[in-house]
């Protein structure tokens, strides 16, 4: 099987099965939207949804986020991993938005990175999900998923995964395809017992093939 033809047969299953996928981050504004992605970091989705109404309802924008202190802001987030970094990333994020961006989150990918807590990944997502951008965000999911279907093959890092996806994956679908990965990932292809059986792309998947042939 081609490169070319397994990104083919993934893609068209997935644009049949799944046209319309989104993030399971439940948001309102961009603001909130990159709390809930901060937060997530080794994380789970369900997680954040339970922490964000209360921490929404007390710090609803970048400004009020920003005249918060380590002591208010935290127990809001307490229940989430690696809470005492996250507490100040938040609060950096909040102040930087604040003072440099007039509150409001950029559109740019730079911009972004200048943020504190916002990797690559991070801003990805921003520029996908709020601006509509053919921004590849990659988390443990998309690189994990990416590599056993046979959609990379070796790569070392995340960037190196982004860049191999962006490449052949058409530009108006990548930020769709950013979730079919992670949605396919959380539900299906799962890190330890992936669902080869319930598995609708197991046609063009390398996993599939080799194992099936052993």
């Amino acid at each position: 099987m081609t490169v070319k033809e397994r990104y083919d047969g993934i893609i068209g299953w997935f644009r049949n099965e799944m046209p319309e996928p989104k993030t399971e981050l439940h948001y309102e504004t961009p603001f909130q939207l990159l709390v809930a992605v901060i937060l997530s970091a080794q994380c789970t989705d369900k997680r954040v949804n339970i922490v964000t109404p209360p921490l929404f309802e007390a710090f609803p924008t970048a400004k009020a986020m920003a005249r918060a202190t380590e002591d208010t802001l935290f127990p809001y987030v307490r229940s989430v991993s690696y809470p005492n970094n996250k507490t100040r990333s938040l609060l950096g994020m909040a102040r930087r938005l604040t003072e440099e961006f007039g509150g409001e989150v950029p559109a740019d990918i730079d911009a972004l990175l200048s943020l504190p807590g916002v990797g690559r990944k991070t801003a990805n997502v921003i520029l996908s999900v709020v601006f509509g951008k053919s921004a590849m965000a990659v988390d443990t999911h998309v690189f994990r998923v990416s590599e056993r279907i046979g959609l990379t093959t070796g790569s070392k890092s995340p960037l190196a995964t982004e860049q191999c996806l962006v490449k052949h994956i058409p530009a108006d679908l990548i930020g769709k395809a950013h979730h079919w990965l992670i949605l396919h990932g959380r539900y299906v292809c799962k890190a330890r017992r992936p669902l080869c059986l319930e598995c609708g792309i197991r046609e063009w998947c390398r996993h599939w093939s080799k194992n099936r042939e052993s």
